[in-house]
């Protein structure tokens, strides 16, 4: 890499702190010059395509469009260098080490920091921009296959913190970027991106019926025709739910 020519970067997460943090390290870098700050996927997307970033620090727990479905959308173009901000448990992790892809485990300090630039200035330096793209995306297969689904959740409610079995939930809803549960005659906000949790769920067992529900297919009873070729969901509390035209076959074919 021209030593003249500093190395373009941009930071992404929905958390302010984090995001000032990174930046304030990577000001005492002479040799890194940040180029933008993201707040969310959106961001990340209009980001990368404006400034065609050398390194993109990624937040993969984000609402709404998570690190992973950001780079999923930058697929088909060459990507920058990724460094992972994740606060993912030791099993993924394993996928992180395995692949050319650098992390930074929440919270890190400051010598981890400097060992992931240090790699990064390597890399640049020595690959070119197909093969850092092949081993980022080699890197979402293989999280993919080593995804275990998920079997609870931790809810916050009413001051208090429990564990909810993923199979009592009958029906998930989008509610802006976070989702509500319902569970019976009780509802519950998770700080969770619609599309975020549904890769977490078992597809076998929860089906995204319309861009903005999720449905538990055990709870399901009926399916009745409605307007536009477009059906109902009756579950087996008599909760209505609209099922799209694209997702009926899936559906049809789990019941």
């Amino acid at each position: 890499m021209n030593e003249a020519r500093k190395i373009r970067a941009i930071v992404v997460d929905d958390e302010p702190l984090a995001r000032r943090r990174i930046c304030k390290m990577l000001a005492r870098d002479g040799e890194v010059e940040t180029v933008g700050e993201c707040s969310d996927g959106y961001e990340a997307l209009a980001a990368v395509e404006e400034h065609v970033p050398d390194l993109m620090f990624l937040d993969v727990q984000m609402p709404e469009l998570d690190g992973f479905a950001v780079l999923e959308r930058l697929g088909a173009r060459p990507l920058p260098l990724v460094i992972f901000v994740t606060a993912y448990d030791s099993y993924a992790l394993r996928a992180f080490e395995v692949s050319a892809v650098d992390y930074l485990l929440k919270p890190f300090d400051r010598k981890r920091f400097a060992k992931a630039m240090e790699r990064a200035k390597s890399r640049l330096a020595s690959e070119r921009g197909g093969e850092l793209t092949a081993r980022t995306l080699a890197l979402l297969e293989e999280l993919r296959a080593q995804t275990k689904h998920l079997t609870r959740l931790m809810i916050k409610s009413g001051g208090r913190a429990f564990f909810l079995k993923v199979e009592e939930i009958d029906w998930i809803e989008a509610e802006g970027k976070y989702v509500r549960l319902h569970v019976g005659r009780e509802s519950y906000l998770v700080r969770e991106a619609i599309g975020g949790l549904e890769a977490q769920l078992d597809p076998k067992k929860f089906l995204r019926v319309h861009r903005s529900t999720i449905v538990n297919v055990d709870r399901v009873r009926e399916l009745q025709p409605w307007f536009h070729q477009d059906y109902k969901i009756i579950l087996h509390d008599g909760t209505e739910l609209t099922l799209s035209r694209s997702c009926r076959k899936k559906l049809a074919d789990l019941l």
